[in-house]
């Protein structure tokens, strides 16, 4: 073994590091996959988690902009008692905008289910399904702006570019469809935060997230984009991408770990595998009359919604490990609250109902974990005369499935919802618990990136033990 060898003995290499030395590299392993079938170099294969997972998998209902929780789940009788008094108490020395006296939510609460939760007439769909809902009503976070806190939201940090929260899951779970992205996002937002809020940042490029369709399209015009090839038979294709995957692999003999271009040979791959599954996946047609209106497909006010979730089922029930779904950007109302709240909660009403009852009669809903949040909440007191700042004091989220406590409320708020006050939850929590569910260890998910071992909950994040079955 001559001296050359020996200094790389005594150097802590990264795995891709010791391949290259090696002369083995990942381009070599890549090709080795093609040729000759599944490789344990796949990135996406399916990998053990650090203990028995109660979730397999994740369907993420993101509703951007901030619904109000005093308008929505956390009935507060004292803001109709007090509607129009001053806040008897003192607000966040951090504040979005000018916020004034206290307002009555428009809509009457009525508990519903055996449970009794509590649900404001904005989800009479939703109502009917708390009996397999985990409410967290003591959510909070630590910016008062989108931007800030849909990236807290979504990858643990305000300030800093970090792998989103599907990428972590994915990084740490793997796929369970080689034949498809392990991470979906279905018509995301391109504002606040962008595509930091599904990339996989400093993790390997396939973790991060494949967009299908963007704020703007239309759900029924959000496609895989050049998913099929009539102009070149598949043995053809094969052949042009082991060539150019040979050509890739002895640029990465010459120049040593380069992600980007792993990133590519990868993707190369998973892009001709696609083509056998995804457009089947992506067809709605094959579902049934009857499932199509479950998710409220027949209505224009909920069609587009609809056919998200209906996609996310889909997807999820052929093994894609994270879906999100994005309700966006809509929940905003600085003023016209109950005009825009009420249209927003219409769109989305029932196909959340509707995904959350399909996955119940076929079985999923045991081990797929459903998320329901938006970045922050609302104040109780009004801005203008009929709207609500943000509030990042307070707010809350659901989940069901995947091991929570259904029928179940953890958290509160004070007395008119303007801070979190008991059994508080913040983001960096939030995400440990779902790691947790996965069967992943927070502060054991880790990647070294610059010297140093990043996770998904920073320095911070302790699991919320209490909302679990």
């Amino acid at each position: 073994m001559n001296r050359h060898w020996n200094s790389y003995l005594n150097q802590t290499l990264s795995r891709r590091e010791l391949l290259r030395v090696s002369s083995t590299g990942f381009g070599s392993l890549a090709l080795a996959s093609m040729l000759h079938g599944a490789s344990s170099a796949d990135p996406m294969a399916v990998k053990t988690p650090h203990f028995k997972p109660r979730a397999k998998r994740v369907i993420f209902l993101f509703m951007h902009g901030g619904p109000s929780q005093v308008d929505t789940f956390d009935y507060k009788p004292l803001l109709k008692r007090d509607h129009g008094k001053p806040l008897p108490f003192a607000r966040p020395k951090v504040v979005s905008g000018e916020t004034f006296n206290l307002l009555q939510s428009p809509w009457a609460f009525k508990q519903y289910g055996q449970s009794g939760a509590w649900v404001s007439d904005l989800f009479p769909e939703v109502a009917k399904c708390v009996d397999d809902i985990c409410f967290v009503k003591s959510m909070w976070g630590s910016n008062s702006r989108h931007g800030g806190a849909l990236l807290e939201l979504h990858t643990g940090s305000d300030t800093f570019i970090r792998p989103s929260m599907g990428s972590w899951v994915t990084y740490g779970l793997g796929s369970e469809n080689s034949s498809m992205p392990g991470y979906l996002t279905i018509c995301p937002t391109q504002s606040h935060g962008g595509a930091n809020n599904f990339g996989s940042a400093f993790l390997p490029a396939p973790y991060a997230g494949t967009a299908i369709g963007s704020v703007g399209v239309p759900a029924r015009d959000a496609k895989i984009p050049f998913i099929t090839n009539t102009e070149t038979p598949r043995n053809i294709q094969r052949m042009e991408i082991d060539y150019s995957q040979v050509l890739n692999r002895k640029q990465l003999e010459t120049t040593g770990p380069d992600h980007a271009l792993e990133g590519r040979i990868e993707s190369f791959e998973l892009a001709f595998r696609m083509q056998a599954e995804a457009p089947e996946l992506q067809d709605l047609g094959q579902e049934s009359e009857a499932t199509r209106k479950l998710y409220g497909l027949d209505n224009p006010v909920t069609e587009d919604f609809g056919r998200q979730c209906l996609m996310a089922r889909r997807f999820s029930e052929k093994g894609v490990r994270f879906v999100q779904v994005s309700h966006t950007y809509k929940w905003d109302q600085h003023a016209n609250l109950r005009r825009d709240h009420e249209q927003n909660a219409a769109e989305v009403d029932k196909p959340i109902a509707g995904l959350l009852k399909d996955l119940k009669s076929r079985g999923l809903l045991e081990d797929t974990l459903v998320l329901w949040a938006g970045e922050f909440g609302r104040t109780p007191t009004a801005e203008g005369s009929d709207g609500r700042d943000h509030n990042p004091e307070a707010f809350t989220i659901w989940m069901a499935g995947g091991g929570v406590k259904p029928g179940f409320s953890y958290g509160a708020t004070d007395d008119y919802g303007y801070y979190s006050v008991v059994n508080k939850v913040h983001f960096h929590d939030l995400h440990a618990t779902i790691l947790h569910l996965l069967g992943l260890d927070h502060k054991k998910l880790t990647y070294r990136f610059a010297g140093r071992d990043f996770r998904l909950t920073d320095v911070h994040g302790n699991v919320v033990h209490d909302i679990m079955a």
